[in-house]
């Protein structure tokens, strides 16, 4: 248990991963509660995840027991209600202990963000609204009553996780035996949860016969794991982020009826042109993990890390600087990020959403940067696998390669969009 004073201005006895700032009582809530869990729990099995690539099942039971599942389930559903910055804001702490916990847990949790609160601020007419309310109740019931845990099946290895293609996974309406639904066909790869969900939210492509597949047409489906037609297969041996075991899925065939639809038809790509936020929660993640390295590091040159020889390295001026170096560059992502997740909305400015991406690519990319340089300072026994560093190394350089923002797409879209605005084109 920590021995520290309470900070008057947090409420809390630790500086969260997004930093001091003055939080309001359910966000205290559940940092500490995220900040314990890992500091307790989840930081000693991390080692574990990383080595066999195998899922982070005991970790998944305290999120389930401790009610981290339906964070952002509203509260009229039995949940806790969490917006889009307290979610963030969470996800940072326990990406601060496990990045790969951190990581699948975004998957479940966006299942029910982006059906719940971003679902409100998407316009759709009377009829979707009564039809979403009906359908999102079954599927927050299975999470509330029964712990049930959701993935979030995006990639398939075209331009459609980018949203530059439509998906091809699609998705036929049929009737069987007197059931109304939808008939799946199709592949993703890099699936997260791949055999630890309960249900898949698959994104496809909604197949309407002609030759003319349309991204507009896209459907949010939830397939159970249960489901005829439905197979896991490949195996899951990565550089980093080895716990979230994304190996690929297939759909031969898959009824489902139509109330597993996690969106009404149509909604989810209005929500993509509507709230670009809602591809910045790979972002907190990451952002955790850059304060991990910076802890690490303070703490190894003071000598002060459990089980390892008291030998302090703090007097060497290349040390120190190289510390500031990391401090100036953790605040510096810091800020920017809490700014945007405060500015998240339906239908930004071109300012915040311009901002928004500026804080996801600073993050992606300057995690991996702060663990270059913890490594570099902290000398050759910081590879040892014994100790957290060099995984933290690995884990921080996955970021910048995950769809649907990449460090490459973020600078392609801040550079295409600062210099043109909606329908411009060069002739």
């Amino acid at each position: 248990m920590s021995t520290r004073p309470v900070n008057p201005v947090t409420g809390l006895d630790f500086t969260p991963a997004v930093g001091d700032m003055p939080f309001t009582p359910l966000q205290r809530e559940w940092l500490a509660k995220a900040h314990a869990l890992g500091r307790d729990k989840f930081a000693a099995r991390a080692a574990q995840w990383d080595q066999e690539a195998s899922f982070p099942f005991a970790n998944y039971d305290d999120l389930r027991e401790q009610g981290f599942l339906k964070l952002c389930v509203p509260t009229e559903f039995g949940g806790a209600g969490a917006d889009f910055p307290t979610y963030m804001m969470v996800a940072a702490e326990i990406g601060r202990f496990c990045g790969a916990t951190a990581l699948t847990w975004n998957m479940h949790i966006c299942s029910t963000m982006w059906t719940g609160v971003l679902a409100d601020g998407i316009a759709m007419s009377d009829e979707q609204r009564a039809e979403h309310a009906a359908r999102r109740q079954i599927h927050f019931a299975r999470i509330v009553n029964e712990g049930k845990l959701y993935a979030q099946p995006f990639s398939e290895g075209t331009a459609a996780a980018a949203g530059r293609a439509p998906f091809g996974t699609t998705a036929r309406q049929v009737v069987r035996d007197g059931q109304r639904g939808w008939l799946i066909n199709g592949k993703k790869i890099w699936a997260s949860l791949s055999g630890a969900a309960d249900y898949y939210g698959v994104l496809c492509t909604e197949d309407k016969g002609d030759q003319h597949p349309d991204a507009r047409d896209t459907l949010y489906i939830s397939v159970p794991a249960t489901a005829e037609g439905f197979s896991i297969s490949g195996e899951w041996d990565p550089l980093g982020m080895r716990g979230t075991v994304s190996r690929n899925l297939t759909f031969k065939d898959v009824f489902v009826s139509d109330d597993e639809q996690l969106m009404p038809r149509g909604i989810y790509f209005k929500g993509a042109q509507t709230w670009p936020a809602m591809f910045n929660t790979l972002a907190p993640t990451y952002l955790g993990l850059a304060n991990a390295v910076y802890d690490f590091t303070v703490q190894y040159l003071r000598g002060e890390v459990p089980g390892e020889p008291p030998i302090k390295r703090r007097q060497f001026p290349t040390k120190q600087i190289t510390v500031a170096q990391m401090r100036l560059q953790l605040e510096s992502m810091k800020s920017l990020f809490t700014r945007a997740i405060f500015e998240a909305k339906p239908n930004p400015s071109k300012d915040e959403k311009l901002r928004l991406y500026a804080a996801h690519y600073a993050v992606m990319e300057g995690a991996n940067d702060l663990a270059r340089l913890g490594i570099r300072t902290c000398g050759g026994q910081s590879m040892l696998k014994h100790l957290p560093l060099e995984r933290l190394y690995r884990d921080s350089r996955c970021g910048a390669l995950m769809l649907p923002w990449t460090a490459e797409l973020i600078l392609d879209r801040m550079g295409r969009e600062t210099l043109y605005e909606p329908g411009e084109k060069d002739d």
